[in-house]
């Protein structure tokens, strides 16, 4: 009786282990997806969208949490179907745009899927709340078998980030429930963070606009960069021969 508790104690650990685990190597592959992208976008286009770039993994204790507020059964296969932000990535951006534009990046990979889209930027939260949630699912290769993890992305602007992480603070402070007068400045906050990022993306705009037009007039030009040289060619250099 004492042997078999105990070999049923030892299988839970490694069944528990290999659970962490398998969250942690997605949490791996997707960063490494990510970090491509924002080299490839950097060589291509010498402009990196990507601020920064967070991850993080729900402890054990938290999940339990969870599963109790949900009333979920105490199963691993169905923790690991309905809790879906074990493995969760924050990417911040500069821009509005960028957002979009990493959320295409990272829908077009030919291995991962798209479970779930909720836009809260088109559609913020009552309370001004702004980002772009994706739930993903990746495969990961284990030394026994695949499995397909869920991970949740958000991405999200520098100013959205700021005013979530203010609002997430001041949540907690009041043992989340904060004053009306306190919900109506975090809301008015938000609008302000809002037109900050548009304002700020016109202006990228409109610089990128005038870096075209100065690029199209080194295009034009005849000269030549050789090891950070600068040569210019004679006017009859690209002539054909007649």
């Amino acid at each position: 009786m004492v042997a078999g508790t105990v070999n049923d104690l030892k299988n839970l650990k490694v069944e528990l282990t290999r659970f962490m685990m398998s969250y942690k190597f997605a949490l791996h592959e997707m960063n490494t997806k990510i970090d491509i992208l924002k080299q490839e976008f950097h060589y291509i286009h010498e402009y990196n969208p990507i601020e920064h770039v967070k991850s993080r993994l729900k402890s054990p204790e938290s999940i339990l949490n969870k599963v109790k507020k949900k009333e979920y059964a105490l199963s691993l296969p169905i923790i690991k179907e309905k809790i879906r932000d074990i493995a969760g990535i924050r990417i911040t951006c500069s821009f509005i745009s960028d957002i979009y534009e990493i959320s295409n990046m990272l829908q077009r990979q030919k291995d991962i899927t798209v479970v779930a889209c909720k836009d809260y930027i088109k559609n913020p939260k009552p309370n001004g709340y702004q980002s772009l949630h994706l739930i993903l699912q990746i495969p990961i290769f284990m030394s026994d078998r695949e499995e397909l993890m869920y991970v949740e992305i958000q991405i999200r602007t520098i100013a959205m980030d700021f005013w979530a992480s203010l609002e997430h603070k001041i949540y907690y402070k009041y043992n989340k429930e904060v004053p009306e007068h306190l919900m109506a400045e975090l809301k008015e906050a938000a609008d302000s963070a809002t037109k900050l990022d548009r304002k700020m993306e016109g202006i990228h705009k409109k610089m990128a606009v005038l870096k075209e037009e100065v690029q199209e007039e080194k295009d034009n030009s005849l000269e030549l960069m050789l090891l950070n040289e600068r040569f210019a060619l004679p006017e009859d250099f690209l002539e054909k021969e007649s």
